[in-house]
């Protein structure tokens, strides 16, 4: 689907809800831009995850059409991350591409086996940083249940930090946040390389309250340096143990486009994250755990969803103006030295 087709709900939710609590620039600091070109087989054809059935492709003219429509009177910065799952190399030199063209910040899409040698070649002076992915680690490990080091080796952490870089990190493992292996690394890593500048994507993956422990606070009162985005993650409590634990200037926002331009709204069950969609318009989803329909009809999409849970927390927080535009906006424009 190219760009997004808003509904009469859709526009009710931004008018009534989100546009005036939105600052007037925005920075997205977590989408993937990618074409046909950087999918595998199995991608395209949509039958394998839900979240090829959504959105596998995002050129930059479809990303830039969604932000004109979803965010009327809005101007909207993308940090660009590639296709982590697909291939990554042409996907990289798709990224740079944009990024020059467009005069945007971009993250490099990095796999186990690239050296450090590798990684000076084709990243200094080219891209802000590193994306690694769970996907593209250790081939003697089972991605779902891999340690940070196991897609993001010691030897690119070093190099993070020696340049100070930027890394987003998607952590593994199928109790997410809150496992004590993923607490002890990121301990680790703050304290190991400082100057890396390490933002944990999603919110440690913590999408039901199970996910969480007590791991925000710990890693709250042991880190300083470490940052988190919330995209593609809409529980409220998430979000708001994670501004509790680290202040309102280690939080940034970010959608995870493509995949957040779904009509959706999310429960959790029995620890279990369930997207609820519009009955059919995701082909057949009764296999997935992740995934249920309804006929309900005013459904909204994930980005409005994800805002709504921030302004919800936002609200019970009392948040000032200040504090919203630092986590929408200011923080990634600090870190990613973006001119606006």
């Amino acid at each position: 689907m190219f760009g997004y087709q808003m509904s009469d709900y859709d526009k009710r939710v931004y008018e009534e809800e989100l546009q005036e609590f939105l600052p007037s620039t925005i920075v997205d600091s977590h989408v993937h831009i990618c074409t046909e070109e950087h999918l595998y087989d199995y991608q395209k054809d949509g039958a394998t995850k839900w979240i090829y059935r959504v959105g596998a492709t995002c050129p930059i003219e479809d990303l830039q059409s969604t932000y004109s429509t979803m965010f009327k009177g809005k101007r909207v910065i993308p940090v660009l991350l590639g296709n982590v799952s697909g291939k990554i190399k042409e996907s990289n030199v798709y990224t740079e591409e944009v990024m020059k063209k467009n005069g945007l910040p971009g993250l490099f899409c990095t796999a186990y086996d690239m050296s450090a040698e590798y990684l000076e070649e084709h990243v200094l002076n080219r891209f802000d940083g590193l994306k690694p992915y769970c996907d593209n680690c250790n081939p003697q490990v089972n991605g779902a249940d891999a340690d940070i080091y196991d897609f993001m080796p010691e030897e690119h952490f070093k190099f993070a930090d020696k340049y100070g870089l930027k890394v987003v990190l998607h952590i593994s493992k199928r109790d997410r946040l809150k496992n004590p292996d993923n607490v002890k690394r990121l301990l680790e890593i703050e304290q190991k390389y400082p100057n890396a500048k390490v933002i944990v994507a999603h919110v440690g993956r913590a999408y039901s309250p199970e996910d969480l422990g007590d791991a925000l606070e710990v890693l709250g009162k042991n880190t300083k340096n470490m940052l988190f985005d919330f995209s593609a993650n809409v529980q409220d409590v998430a979000i708001r143990k994670c501004i509790e634990a680290v202040g309102t200037k280690r939080v940034i926002f970010g959608t995870d486009m493509p995949v957040t331009k779904m009509r959706m709204y999310r429960i959790s069950e029995n620890g279990n994250y369930i997207n609820v969609v519009p009955r059919g318009l995701y082909g057949d989803v009764s296999g997935d755990p992740h995934m249920r329909e309804t006929d309900e009809k005013n459904i909204t999409n994930f980005v409005y969803e994800i805002i709504r849970s921030f302004k919800r927390v936002a609200n019970d927080l009392t948040l000032t103006k200040a504090d919203v535009e630092d986590i929408m906006c200011g923080n990634a424009v600090k870190l990613y030295n973006i001119k606006i």
